[in-house]
C-alpha cells in the first residue's frame, strides 16, 4: 500500500489537501465548497473543462480511482473490507503486523476511507454542479448525476448503516439520517432522475464536451445515452428494493414492481449497458484493483471464490484468476486455482501472494490497467428479477428459472465464454470444492456448500434463493461491496469464516462482519452527532452489529 502522487491528477490532488486542512468529513461542508480549487461558479456555468472534473470526479468516486489516491484510497475504501467480506479477494500482506480488519482487528485509518470519498469527491462534486444550475441547463446531465449520488450513498450506507445526508453542508455539526429515511430519500431521488432523464428530447440542448463528461456511456448518441441512464436508475431501484425484503417486505415489493414496469423506461438488460466507469485515457488514471493485484501483488484471489469455481468447474475461473505458477515453492500445486482464506493463519507475503491473482497476466489478461470498473450487470439484473418472479412479484418478464439462466449466459457472454454453457446450467453434482491450504494446514476446511448448479423445481424457495444468489455473486466479480451487501442480507453464498478472529468476541466468526465503525474522525469532531447516530444502530458501534436491512430471520 502505498500514495502513488504521480496518479493523482492537479485537480484530485486539490481534494486532498483540502481534505487535509479538514477537522471533519462533513465539517463545513459549505465553506469548502465555495472556491477551494480555484474554480468559479462562471467556470461552470460554461461549457468548459471544470463541467467535466466535477462530473467525472463523481463518477469515479464510486469505485475510487481518483480522490485520495489512485489506487490508495481504493484498497482501503473496499479492497481491504467489502473485497474481502465478499469473498472474492484476500491479502497476502500481513498489513500492521497482522492485525487488521482482514482478521477483524479494526484499523480506524481504513475505516473511515469510504465515508471520506463519498463526501469530498461524489457530494462536493455533485453539490458544485446543483449550485450552478446544472439542472436547468442540462436536465438530463443532471439527472445522470443524481444517479451517481444515490449509487455512491447507497454503498456507503451499506458500509456503515446511518450516515449524514440530508442535512450535509448546513452546519458545522452534521446529523446523521436513519437508514430507512435515507433508502426512502433515494427512492425519491430517483423518481426526480428519472424525470429528468425522460427530459432529453433530440432537440435538447447539451454539453459539448458530453463524451468526456460521461464515462459510463462515452461516444453515444445522446438520446441512447439518457435512456441507457435511465435504464440504471431503474436498476439501482431494483437492487435497493430488494435489499430491504426482510425488514419491508411492502415496500420491497411496490419499489421493485415500480423498477421492473416497461412503462417506466426499462431495465439493463444487455452487456452493452452495463453501469460501468471508463477509465480516462490520459495515462493518469489506472483500475485501482488492477494496480494494487498487479504493481503491490497486495491483493489475492479469496478461498471462498476459488472453492466454488473450482468445484463447479466454472468456464469464467481462467477470465477471473491465474493459476499459480510454477516455481521452486510451488512445484507441487502449480497450474491449480488456489485462494487464501479470510483472515488466514500465518500470512507471509513471500508465499501467499505467489497464489492465485485477479487475471492480469499472459497474452490476452482480463484485467489491464484500462478496464472499466463495472457496478452493476445486465447479468446482475436478471438474477434480481429472478428472485422477484420467485416471490411472485409483477413485470419480472418469466420464470424463477428462465430468469436465472439467463443470468448465467449473460454473465458468460459479458466474460468472454462462448461455449459450455448447457453443460454448465445442467450440472446437477458439482459442488464448492474443500480448501486445502499448501502453506498452513491450519486453514484447510470443508467445501462451504453442498448446492449444485442445476435449477430444481421441486426445492424449497431457501435452496432456491441460495441458488440464484450464488450465482449472482459469481456474476458480479469482482464487485465486492454489492457481494458483501447481498451475503449479508441472504446468507448466500456460504462463505468460509474467518480463520483468525481478533476482534475481542465483537464479531461472531459464523455470522461474520456485518458492518464498519464510524469514523475516528467523525468522534474527534462531530461526536454528539455519532452518539445519536448509534442510538439508531440499535447496537454498539462495532463490526458486529447488524444494519436495519439486516434482519436475523429467514428470506421467506
Amino acid at each position: 500500500m502505498k500514495l502513488n502522487i504521480k496518479n493523482i491528477s492537479k485537480f484530485s490532488l486539490a481534494l486532498v489537501l483540502i481534505g487535509g486542512t479538514l477537522s471533519s468529513c462533513t465539517k463545513d461542508f459549505e465553506d469548502y465548497n465555495k472556491d477551494n480549487t480555484g474554480l468559479t461558479d462562471e467556470d461552470l456555468k460554461a461549457d468548459g473543462q471544470d463541467l467535466v472534473l466535477y462530473f467525472r470526479n463523481a463518477q469515479m468516486a464510486i469505485y475510487n480511482f481518483s480522490g485520495a489516491g489512485d489506487p490508495n484510497s481504493y484498497q482501503t475504501q473496499q479492497n481491504l473490507n467489502a473485497d474481502v467480506y465478499g469473498g472474492y479477494f484476500m491479502s497476502p500482506t500481513p498489513f500492521n503486523s497482522g492485525q487488521n480488519n482482514l482478521n477483524y482487528a479494526m484499523v480506524n485509518g481504513w475505516n473511515g476511507e469510504a465515508f471520506k470519498v463519498l463526501y469530498l469527491d461524489v457530494i462536493k462534486s455533485i453539490d458544485k454542479l446543483q449550485k450552478n444550475d446544472l439542472a436547468e441547463t442540462y436536465p438530463a446531465l443532471w439527472g445522470s448525476a443524481i444517479v451517481i449520488k444515490v449509487a455512491a450513498a447507497s454503498r456507503v450506507t451499506d458500509i456503515y448503516g446511518p450516515i449524514p445526508y440530508s442535512q450535509v453542508g448546513t452546519s458545522n455539526t452534521i446529523p446523521y439520517d436513519k437508514q430507512s429515511d435515507l433508502y426512502n430519500s433515494f427512492f425519491e431521488e430517483l423518481d426526480k432522475a428519472a424525470e429528468y432523464l425522460n427530459s432529453y428530447k433530440a432537440d435538447s440542448p447539451m454539453a459539448e464536451k458530453i463524451d468526456q463528461i460521461d464515462l459510463v456511456f462515452p461516444n453515444t448518441d445522446n438520446q441512447v445515452r439518457f435512456k441507457n441512464w435511465l435504464k440504471i436508475a431503474n436498476s439501482l431501484r431494483l437492487r435497493l428494493a430488494i435489499r430491504l425484503v426482510k425488514i419491508d417486505p411492502q415496500l420491497a415489493k411496490t419499489q421493485a414492481e415500480k423498477a421492473l414496469d416497461p412503462a417506466n423506461g426499462g431495465i439493463i438488460e444487455t452487456n452493452s449497458e452495463n453501469f460501468k466507469i471508463t477509465v480516462p485515457t490520459d495515462g493518469t488514471y489506472s483500475n485501482p484493483l488492477w494496480f494494487i493485484s498487479k504493481n503491490w501483488a497486495d491483493t489475492r484471489i479469496n478461498a471462498s471464490l476459488a472453492s466454488y469455481l473450482v468445484g463447479y468447474d466454472d468456464p469464467r475461473t481462467s477470465k477471473y484468476m491465474s493459476p499459480v505458477a510454477k516455481d521452486p515453492i510451488t512445484t507441487t500445486f502449480a497450474g491449480k486455482y488456489i485462494g487464501i482464506r479470510t483472515g488466514a493463519e500465518g500470512i507471509e507475503k513471500d508465499n501467499y501472494q505467489k497464489l492465485s491473482a485477479l487475471n492480469t497476466e499472459g497474452t490476452t489478461p482480463t484485467f489491464i490497467a484500462s478496464t472499466a470498473p463495472i457496478l452493476m450487470t445486465a447479468a446482475e439484473v436478471y438474477f434480481l428479477r429472478s428472485e422477484a418472479a420467485l416471490r411472485g412479484w409483477a413485470h419480472t418478464g418469466g420464470t424463477a428459472q428462465s430468469l436465472y439462466e439467463k443470468g448465467v449466459e449473460t454473465s458468460f457472454s459479458q466474460w468472454g465464454v462462448t461455449a459450455g454453457l448447457s453443460t454448465y446450467l445442467n450440472d446437477n453434482t458439482r459442488k464448492a470444492s474443500a480448501y486445502v491450504d499448501p502453506f498452513n494446514a491450519k486453514n484447510n476446511a470443508e467445501s462451504p456448500s453442498s448446492l449444485t448448479i442445476k435449477w430444481n423445481d421441486g426445492a424449497t424457495n431457501e435452496e432456491k434463493l441460495e441458488r440464484i444468489i450464488t450465482q449472482k455473486w459469481l456474476a458480479i466479480f469482482p464487485e465486492g461491496q454489492e457481494a458483501w451487501s447481498e451475503f449479508r442480507r441472504t446468507g448466500y453464498p456460504r462463505l468460509f469464516p474467518v480463520v483468525v478472529n481478533n476482534s475481542g468476541g465483537l464479531i461472531d466468526s459464523k455470522i461474520q462482519i456485518r458492518r464498519l465503525p464510524f469514523p475516528q474522525n467523525e468522534y474527534n469532531t462531530n461526536a454528539v452527532e455519532v452518539q445519536n447516530a448509534i442510538s439508531l444502530l440499535d447496537g454498539p458501534d462495532n463490526g458486529g452489529t447488524r444494519l436495519w436491512w439486516d434482519v436475523n430471520k429467514g428470506n421467506f
